[in-house]
C-alpha cells in the first residue's frame, strides 16, 4: 500500500508541477491528510493503525516538500528540491525508486509492517548519500554520536527500496 501511494504522488506532483498547479496540489494534500487523521480517529485493528502510521508519516512527508515546492514557485520537474527525493516510477511492469541521478529498481521484498521514520532534511541527504553510494557499488557508513537515529535511517532507507 505504501509503494503504491508514492508511486501516485509522484505521477501526482509531476503533473502539478507540468500544469503549474502545485499549489492547488498542496491543499490536496493538506485534505488527504485531514481525511487520514480522520480515519484514525475510528476503532482500528493494531495492524491498521501501524499501517495507517506510515501512511500518514509518508504523507506529511509528502506535504511538506510540496510545500517548499510551493514556496519556491517551481513549475518543473527538475528543479533539485524535487529530484532530491525518492520518487517511485511504475515502468514497464515493474517500479523504480530514484533519487537525484540514481536508478534502483524496487526490490519488493516484504518487511514487514511496521512505523516509518520521520523524514526531516537530514534524513533525505542520508538518503541522497547513501542511493549515491550503492550507485557507485559502494557501501555507507553514517557517523555520530550514539542515538542520533544513524541505523533507523539506514534501516528505514531499506523499506524505502524494499530491500
Amino acid at each position: 500500500m505504501l509503494n503504491g501511494s508514492q508511486v501516485h504522488w509522484t505521477s501526482e506532483v509531476e503533473e502539478a508541477l507540468q500544469e503549474g498547479k502545485i499549489k492547488e496540489y498542496l491543499d490536496k494534500l493538506n485534505e488527504q491528510i485531514l481525511d487520514c487523521v480522520d480515519i484514525v480517529r475510528h476503532k482500528m485493528t493494531k495492524l491498521q493503525s501501524i499501517t495507517m502510521g506510515a501512511l500518514i508519516t509518508i504523507d506529511v512527508h509528502a506535504k511538506d516538500v510540496i510545500a517548499v515546492l510551493a514556496n519556491m514557485g517551481a513549475d518543473d520537474a527538475n528543479v533539485f528540491e524535487w529530484v532530491q527525493q525518492l520518487r517511485y516510477y511504475w515502468l514497464d511492469k515493474n517500479c523504480e525508486v530514484r533519487c537525484v541521478q540514481t536508478r534502483f529498481p524496487y526490490g519488493y521484498e516484504y518487511l514487514g509492517n511496521t512505523f516509518r521514520l520521520v523524514i526531516t532534511p537530514l534524513t533525505d541527504k542520508c538518503y541522497m548519500t547513501l542511493m549515491g553510494a550503492l550507485k557507485l557499488m559502494m557501501g555507507g557508513a553514517p557517523a555520530g554520536p550514539a542515538g542520533t537515529g544513524k541505523t533507523e535511517t539506514t534501516k528505514d532507507l531499506a523499506k524505502a527500496v524494499a530491500k
